[in-house]
């Protein structure tokens, strides 16, 4: 045991050693190539090798930096611009309840708790769907630790945890909350929103969101679910979980880290990461790159990784997708049986993407089914056409289309009855005319063309 502690230390901060190498190679390189004598020389070589470095360089610095939030200013309706504040809320060793505090505004009648995903990246990875609710809500946040700043003298921290977390969180904002779970975490949404319900009926939300969640991941293959279905725990175990070095104060802690995440995602798509850095380089040796453009916008968030605890990760695989207890109502915390049948006074939606390959079309919608004590004119569901993973929440689909529906089926479920009697038309850029209505007589969202 000793044996194997000391290997996934070794294995960790060998990890950290080639990330370090490659960003001082990059500054280096960058360093060198700019000496002004080198101008003299006739060549593109040292344009080329000190653009190279600037790319390398800020590339692999931002692998171990957390992003800031970094959230625009509010227009007003008399045109004054309101600052947005990062507030926590509620403190927690592995995540805290952020509130965006929107200046000098009044408290907005659509509360929204979005619940960001622990899979790799820190909870920025949301600022655009952040952004983009903030004119039209007050926002709350789940704002994950990065679990090698964690000692491992604040314990574990598995899917029941999370789920605990997710409880406490809704339970401080009460029940006038809207909840969007958002890829990894709209399984655990589902279950914590049934413990309220059993336990506390008062707190549930009014509306439950779940975008591109794995409810049930045998409803349709990915590669993410193949995986999971051809490895052992014992394989995984021992192929990902590794030891935090002495570097940080998670020291000892058990975790799947972060930069082993990040080559799991880039291997996923190696040829459009290759195609785009290669571009950057090229156009910044020919002087037309910038310091804020398209490409460092995107992979300063995308390269930003953090650790997950080991036992969060392998409890994920282990009670999510190989023994689908979410989707056989079979999942418990502490014990006790998070029963999504108890769901009774929330509506549900399900958003999901037509080429979404991480969570694909069927692994979401199914929590409707599984919601069975809830109305059928509670529940709604969207299939938005040509839309990947990440366009769902925070890409075009989710700005032209998807956010307009989500928007009108929180008025629907707010207790206002006028506004659940009137269908709400949103036309995106697309010529897809979506139309969604609500109550007794309604149906699914439906697409007409």
């Amino acid at each position: 045991m000793v044996f194997n502690g000391y290997r996934g230390m070794v294995s960790y901060d060998a990890i950290e050693t080639i990330r370090n190498t490659n960003e001082w190679m990059g500054a280096s390189a960058r360093a060198i190539a700019s000496y002004p004598m080198f101008a003299m020389m006739p060549t593109p070589m040292f344009k080329l090798m000190s653009a190279w470095g600037r790319v390398t360089e800020r590339s692999f610095a931002r692998m171990v930096i957390k992003p800031d939030w970094e959230i625009p200013a509010i227009a007003g309706p008399g045109g004054q611009d309101h600052l947005v504040y990062v507030e926590p809320v509620l403190k927690r060793p592995f995540g805290d309840l952020v509130h965006f505090q929107v200046a000098r505004r009044k408290p907005m009648a659509r509360r929204v708790l979005l619940v960001a995903p622990m899979s790799g990246h820190y909870a920025t990875l949301l600022r655009s769907t952040v952004t983009s609710l903030l004119p039209d809500c007050d926002v709350w946040v789940t704002d994950w630790h990065n679990a090698r700043d964690i000692p491992v003298s604040a314990g574990k921290f598995d899917v029941e945890d999370y789920t605990a977390y997710l409880v406490d969180f809704m339970r401080h904002l009460g029940p006038d909350t809207h909840v969007i779970a958002v890829c990894q975490p709209a399984p655990l949404a589902l279950a914590a929103t049934a413990i309220l319900a059993e336990q506390e009926p008062k707190a549930q939300p009014r509306t439950l969101t779940l975008i591109g969640g794995p409810i049930d991941p045998d409803a349709a293959a990915t590669e993410v679910t193949d995986f999971g279905h051809r490895v052992t725990m014992g394989q995984l175990e021992q192929i990902f979980i590794q030891q935090v070095g002495f570097k940080y104060r998670g020291a000892g802690r058990m975790v799947y880290p972060g930069l082993a995440q990040l080559s799991s995602f880039i291997a996923m798509n190696a040829a459009t990461h290759r195609r785009a850095f290669v571009d950057k380089i090229v156009a910044e040796a020919a002087g037309e790159g910038s310091i804020d453009d398209k490409h460092y916008r995107f992979y300063d968030e995308y390269l930003a990784v953090m650790d997950m605890t080991a036992e969060f990760y392998l409890s994920t695989v282990q009670r999510i997708f190989k023994n689908l207890e979410i989707a056989r109502n079979d999942f418990s915390v502490n014990g006790r049986k998070a029963d999504i049948g108890k769901i009774r006074d929330v509506a549900v939606m399900t958003v999901e993407g037509a080429n979404d390959d991480i969570s694909a079309p069927g692994q979401c919608v199914a929590a409707l089914a599984l919601c069975s004590g809830v109305d059928e004119s509670k529940k709604s569901q969207h299939l938005e056409p040509g839309a990947g993973h990440y366009g769902i929440f925070a890409g075009k689909s989710w700005r032209l289309n998807i956010r307009p529906l989500v928007l009108d089926f929180m008025d629907a479920h707010s207790g206002d009855a006028d506004r659940m009697a009137a269908p709400k038309r949103k036309r995106g850029t697309d010529g897809v005319t979506r139309v969604s209505t609500f109550g007794p007589d309604a149906d699914d969202s439906k697409i007409a063309v």
